[in-house]
């Protein structure tokens, strides 16, 4: 069974993302190389929250995002998931704003995700907020997603004898 993989709206926000500062460029190849040569390993879900963000958005690429993320499998918010949302925030876990931030960690964790994809490396993809997601989630009694960028999904290309 592939592992299972929740896209969260930044990651189709980069997929097409044509400003050229070289941080920007980077963030986009990794996103593109991971979307073209990796994402047929996994099972691939997003939530409706990726859908609201992506159609309130004013980038130039919205249109584009908003339709590649209409193509794959959707997760709804549940009164289960309004009540972890809560959790989150009564535990300082997220910001209340955006609210979809706590959402989207929320339907990856109840939904099993084996990551959830990101390039918010500010609230989701943030090693220094991933203790405090682990305690939160194991008193909350709920799986814990790898929250990674599509740089750390990317297979290593380099062979052993180039090293």
């Amino acid at each position: 069974m592939p592992k299972k993989v929740y896209l969260e709206t930044s990651f189709f926000s980069f997929l097409y993302d044509q400003r050229t500062t070289p941080a920007i460029v980077a963030r986009r190849e990794w996103t593109e190389e991971w979307w073209n040569f990796h994402r047929t390993q996994y099972e691939l879900i997003i939530g409706e929250d990726v859908l609201v963000e992506l159609s309130q958005g004013k980038l130039p690429h919205r249109q584009q995002a908003l339709n590649l993320a209409r193509t794959l499998s959707r997760v709804a918010n549940t009164k289960a998931t309004a009540e972890v949302v809560t959790a989150y925030l009564h535990h300082r876990l997220m910001p209340r704003d955006p609210l979809a931030d706590a959402s989207h960690l929320a339907l990856a964790s109840i939904h099993k995700c084996d990551f959830l994809l990101t390039w918010n490396c500010r609230n989701l993809a943030n090693a220094n907020k991933f203790g405090h997601i682990r305690r939160v989630n194991a008193l909350l009694g709920l799986h814990v997603p790898s929250l990674v960028t599509p740089l750390e999904l990317l297979e290593d290309t380099v062979d052993d004898a180039d090293r």
